[in-house]
């Protein structure tokens, strides 16, 4: 089960790489070789397997590392497998500082690139919490129960988008800047846009 299509498009992204280009090229030759079909997804390297998000490959100012979309399910048996954030639910990442880092786990990462591969097979997929088990701060639940219309309009906002506002009214641990965050995104909120929209 080898593949070893390189597509275009990631050709220059990797061409245009001015950081991780070497390691980049390591990883995209270990992915390749477990089968993978290569696009350019989000603006990096993704690996898909049957039209499914397998594996991307992203750098950052003092690492580059794969990222294993449905990594929570790997059972991880080296213990390299990093959780971005605590919000983070399925993705976690392999990090590498040097070429030299990315050549001496290779098989890991074939052993990993093949189980999340089988992973795909067998249609598994993440238990993800749902947006209410996400808690409602206090200065929220307020302006929910006070301004007529907010309730319904947050309702009527994408899963997604409602777990984002309260990741975002949660994060502050002063009551006054949670009540600032609430204040500033209620006109937002009414008018049936995200956070970030």
């Amino acid at each position: 089960m080898t593949n070893s299509t390189t597509n275009p498009k990631v050709d220059a992204y990797i061409r245009n790489s001015k950081t991780w280009r070497e390691e980049f090229e390591q990883l995209r030759s270990i992915i390749l070789a477990c089968g993978l079909t290569e696009q350019l997804k989000w603006g990096v390297p993704c690996y898909t397997f049957e039209s499914k998000n397998v594996v991307l490959i992203h750098g950052f100012k003092d690492y580059c590392a794969i990222l294993f979309v449905k990594g929570a399910l790997l059972r991880d048996d080296d213990r390299v497998l990093i959780r971005q954030t605590e919000n983070v639910q399925a993705a976690r990442q392999i990090r590498f500082a040097s070429v030299r880092d990315v050549v001496e786990m290779k098989a890991t990462l074939k052993t990993y690139v093949r189980e999340a591969i089988e992973i795909e097979k067998a249609g598994l997929i993440v238990a993800l919490k749902e947006t209410a088990d996400y808690p409602t701060p206090d200065e929220f639940q307020g302006k929910l129960d006070k301004i007529p219309g907010l309730k319904t309009a947050f309702d009527a906002l994408t899963p997604g988008r409602r777990r984002a506002y309260l990741l975002f009214f949660t994060a502050p641990k002063q009551s006054k800047t949670r009540e600032s965050r609430v204040e500033k995104c209620v006109a937002k909120i009414l008018e049936g846009k995200g956070l970030d929209d």
